[in-house]
Order: structure tokens, then sequence, then C-alpha cells
């Protein structure tokens, strides 16, 4: 007879952060360095586990609460290591610091528009042929990140307090207000107001949870403090590597952007993949509040939480795009508006936004 679903914690979702917390421990007692290209090696090899860890948990712990409570929990997970890499590099202070702020949460919303929901929708419709979904949730979760995006990326090149990609102070306390005030509303919507927004139009009987593939209180419990060491581990492991990968970056002569797309390419990896197996499993709406639930937490959280660092610090923020990744971001989100703007996709939605994609890491690498 077959162990029901997360009836045990995995040996390798306690062990990694486990591992992750001896090497820090190493670290700060002075007993290994961090500039020993094996140390370095180690802390990135348990980063990634780490990541997974804490992604795995936030998943145990989301079947515990339910939908659409888990895409909300991991969406928030995903971006506490998001933050927790861009306030690293901001605060060690190396050349582009100013900007990785604005990369990361910009290739964010690229890899999860374009990368993300491109591959499912090709996956699904390879496997499916057509996909279903709500449009009223998808079109308002749109509707904020449309939103958010602009607010974040694209005003900063025109306001006249200050000139460049910069907000003025008092402005960029504002705007992270209202982008947390926004995602807060969001997540309300999502999950009191207008619930049904978010659910499968039609569940899938065979696809519901029996009773018994729901954690038991006790590994939910277990996930919880497993899920707060691994982010722990993550931000801590993150300062240690903040510094080797920006000189690799400038070494190798790429530019300072690509910083940014490896943060997101890193920390929205696990999700991308649950987001794919829940396309391939014929539940694209699972699937569709992953991706732009992470994308929307990436920009309302990120967002006021640099925000109070670079004011506090008195450092500076730059946010404003560049002409080129201006217009990839509106075609992105009018592409985005089609796509989801009618509760059916087929094959020609997922190829247009994989297009967008390479288009995306082409300028990442050659502006």
């Amino acid at each position: 007879m077959a162990h029901p679903a997360h009836e045990t914690t995995p040996a390798w979702s306690w062990a990694a952060p486990l591992a992750a917390s001896a090497l820090l421990a190493l670290k700060f007692a002075h007993l290994v360095s961090a500039e020993n290209i094996v140390v370095l090696a180690a802390a990135a090899v348990l980063l990634l586990g780490a990541v997974f860890a804490a992604v795995h948990h936030a998943e145990v712990l989301a079947l515990r609460l339910g939908e659409p409570f888990g895409s909300i929990l991991l969406a928030v997970a995903v971006t506490v290591i998001e933050v927790a890499l861009i306030v690293s590099i901001l605060i060690g202070g190396a050349a582009g610091s100013d900007a990785v702020a604005r990369d990361t949460v910009f290739a964010a919303v690229m890899i999860v528009l374009n990368g993300v929901v491109g591959l499912c929708l090709v996956l699904g419709a390879g496997r499916h042929r057509e996909q279903s979904f709500q449009v009223q949730g998808a079109s308002a979760t749109l509707a904020v990140l449309g939103t958010l995006a602009t607010l974040a990326l694209v005003m900063p090149n025109y306001t006249v307090a200050t000139r460049g990609p910069n907000y003025a102070p008092i402005q960029l306390m504002v705007v992270g207000a209202v982008s947390l005030i926004l995602y807060a509303v969001f997540v309300f919507v999502q999950t009191v107001r207008h619930r049904a927004y978010f659910l499968d139009v039609e569940p899938d009987e065979q696809a519901a949870l029996h009773p018994s593939e729901v954690p038991s209180a006790g590994v939910a419990g277990a996930s919880l403090m497993l899920l707060l060491v691994s982010l722990v581990a993550v931000v801590l492991l993150a300062k240690v590597l903040s510094a080797p990968l920006d000189r690799a970056v400038t070494l190798a002569g790429l530019p300072h952007a690509l910083v940014g797309v490896v943060i997101a390419a890193v920390v929205l990896l696990p999700e991308g993949m649950a987001s794919a197996k829940a396309a391939l499993a014929n539940r694209l709406q699972s699937s569709i509040n992953l991706a732009l639930g992470s994308a929307v937490a990436s920009i309302g959280l990120t967002l006021p939480a640099v925000a109070v660092v670079a004011i506090a610090l008195d450092r500076p923020l730059t946010l404003g795009l560049s002409d080129e990744n201006t217009v990839l971001l509106v075609l992105t989100l009018f592409v985005g508006t089609l796509t989801l703007g009618t509760g059916r996709t087929t094959v020609l939605q997922g190829a247009v936004h994989l297009v967008l994609f390479a288009v995306f890491l082409l300028f990442s690498v050659i502006p």
C-alpha cells in the first residue's frame, strides 16, 4: 500500500538547510574562508538546496492551508529570498548595486510572464491541446501587475523632482507604500472577497486531494520551522556569494544587469517547475496563480522593502528601465493581456511568450 503524500518529511528537505547552516557556522567562526573556491562552490550548491527546501516546505504548508493560500505562501517565501539577495548586494555597495533591485524585479517579471507562462502554455497545450482558466482572476492579477510594474520601472524615468531613473526620497516612500497597499488589497480579494475567481472553473475530481494526502499537523509544524531555517540560510549564503558573483560578471565583461537575471532565475526556478507541473496536470488555473502571483509579490513586496533599506542607508536606488527594456515590458504586458483575456489558451500563445523571453535574454547579454 502506497504511503500518503507528505506523510513524512523527506531527508533532503531538512538535510540541505542544516548543511547550509553548518557551513555558515564554520564561516562566521572563521574556520573556513569565504574566498576559498571550494567553500564558494559548496555555498552555491547549498544555496540552491536551501531554496528548493524552502519552496518544498512552503508547498507542504500550502497543502495544509488549501488554495489559493498555497500560491500566496509560496510567492511570499520566494519573494523573501529575492529581497534577501537584493539587499545583500545593495548593502555591499559594489559597482552597479544601485540598479540590482530594478534588474531583479524586471527579470522576475519577464521570466514569469514570458518564460514560465510560455513554457506552461506550450507544455499544457502539447498534452491537452486547449486549456481553460478563470478570466476574472487572471485579468485582475494582470491589472495589478501592470500597475506595479509601471510605477516601479517606468515612471522613475519621467519624474521632474529628480533627473534620471530615480525617485526622490519622498516619491520612493509613497510609491513603496502604495505598492504594499495594493498587494495587500490583491491578497484580500484573492483569499476572501472573490476567492472563487482564483479557483478552477471545472475542478478535477480525480485531482482533488484525499484527506490522507493532506499533511498532518506534525509534518506541517516541522515544515514551518524548516522553512524559517531555510530562509535564514538563504539570506546569509546570499551575503557570502554576492560579492564573488558581482566580480565574476565584471571579469567576464558582461552587463551588471545579468546579476539581477541570475538572482531572479535562482529564486523562480522551483516555482517555475511547480507551475509547469500543474500545467501538465491540466491545472492551468493553479499554474497561472503561481506564476502571476509570484510576479505581483516580486514588485509589491520587494519594492517597499528595498525602498526602506535605500532610504535608511542613504543609498541611491536606480529603478527606471532603459528604452529597449521599457518597450519589451510594454509589449509583454500587451501580449499578456491578449493571452489571458479569453479564458482559453493554445500552443500559439505559449510560443509568442517564449519568443519574447528569448529576446529578453538576448538584451540581457547584449544590450
